[in-house]
């Protein structure tokens, strides 16, 4: 059957809608703003650390409702994180445990202490070292550790599910180098402990 001819009352066919531009996000218009400034500077660092430091903040946000769900806060996480991983019987020396989780060693007496007066975890004096003190993971401190490291990491599935898998291989790939370089040039790095 042949296509009928528009008639003479039939309404013209919408034009196709050009696709918009996104609309310049708040790293974006802080650029803008610097730019008219201090035109005199290159501010494209901020294209990248400018989000990076945004999207860490939230990023931390979003973590930490997670560990609140089991009564801790991002640096208990960290201090537990860190005696799962290490094995049974799941301890560490304070001062390695301070090297794992990246802060003084008095940051991680209090931490200590805090887990201590909640059963989660115990200290006692080092059987290789009798100067040297052991943290160890007692058994209701495993259990829930390991109820809330499910939880996390369902969540950094899902805070990293709006990216697809390549987009996510990509940034890894990215992250990995930039970090190495840095390492390699003896640049401090500070922050959160792997998880």
């Amino acid at each position: 059957m042949a296509p009928t001819e528009p008639g003479p009352d039939s309404a013209p066919a919408a034009p196709s809608a050009a696709p918009t531009a996104p609309a310049p996000d708040h790293v974006a218009a802080i650029q803008a703003e610097w730019r008219r400034e201090r035109p005199d500077l290159d501010v494209s660092p901020q294209a990248v650390i400018g989000r990076l430091h945004r999207l860490a903040g939230w990023l931390t946000e979003e973590l930490c409702l997670v560990y609140g769900r089991y009564g801790l806060g991002e640096g208990e996480f960290d201090v537990l994180a860190a005696l799962r991983r290490a094995g049974a019987p799941f301890e560490r020396a304070p001062g390695e445990l301070a090297a794992h989780t990246m802060v003084t060693t008095g940051a991680m007496t209090k931490r200590i202490d805090r887990l201590e007066r909640a059963g989660l975890v115990t200290r006692r004096r080092s059987e290789a070292d009798g100067r040297g003190r052991v943290v160890a993971l007692t058994e209701a401190g495993r259990r829930l550790f390991d109820e809330a490291f499910t939880a996390h990491m369902r969540n950094e599935h899902r805070l990293l599910g709006v990216l697809t898998a390549e987009e996510a291989a990509a940034l890894e790939g990215l992250l990995t180098t930039w970090q190495r370089r840095l390492d390699d040039t003896g640049t401090p790095t500070t922050g959160a402990a792997d998880r």
